[in-house]
């Protein structure tokens, strides 16, 4: 004979919880450094024009660095925009449909900036 103590509660989105509130300081901490060491290229140095910009991600290394900010960066947008729709939108086939947008879009995005930046 066993018996149950307490309620039974279904779990969602709770699982998330600290996972993504970590990815979500250090992908904004990635970004953060990227902006000083851009900013610090384009402060330090001769006037801006498109040459410099493009000498800027000739480099190899500051192409890799960009590509790695994207993803972080897109990692993070879809962190905050998943957990935008799970707490906003209740009913579950517009909260998917919404989720599977959001998804396309922000490949979408990921493929359209790669592909700039490997054009430089």
């Amino acid at each position: 004979m066993s018996q149950n103590y307490g309620t039974k509660r279904i779990v969602t989105g709770a699982h998330y919880g600290l996972r993504d509130w970590l990815a979500q300081r250090i992908t904004a901490v990635l970004m953060a450094l990227f902006t000083v060491v851009l900013l610090a290229q384009v402060i330090f140095g001769e006037p801006l024009s498109y040459d410099k910009w493009a000498g800027i991600f000739s480099h190899q290394w500051m192409k890799t660095l960009t590509f790695v900010v994207i993803i972080a960066l897109l990692y993070h947008a879809w962190v905050g925009i998943r957990d935008i729709w799970m707490d906003y939108i209740k009913p579950v086939g517009v909260r998917l449909a919404l989720q599977v947008f959001s998804i396309v879009w922000l490949v979408g995005c990921a493929g359209w900036a790669i592909q700039v930046l490997w054009r430089l």
